[in-house]
């Protein structure tokens, strides 16, 4: 198998934009709300930057036509 090689259809594509776009946005919007009720810079700052660096993969997946679940053998439903 090629790397990268496509393994999901539109829907599959669609619904990992969806998740993505939603993952970027919770990360962008935490971030700020940390930053102004004064949580201090820690562990806890790795949830909006999770959030943003997974809902960023998930948009590049969504792009390429690529899941990373599916190219290790699992199957997903969508």
């Amino acid at each position: 198998m090629a790397l990268l090689e496509c393994n999901i259809d539109a829907r599959g594509r669609a619904a990992r934009l969806r998740l993505g776009m939603t993952g970027v946005v919770a990360g962008l919007v935490l971030a700020p709300t940390f930053y102004v009720t004064g949580v201090d810079l820690g562990l806890v700052w790795l949830i909006p930057l999770g959030a943003i660096g997974g809902g960023g993969f998930a948009i590049f997946e969504s792009w390429a036509g690529w899941c990373i679940v599916r190219a290790m053998g699992f199957r997903t439903p969508v």
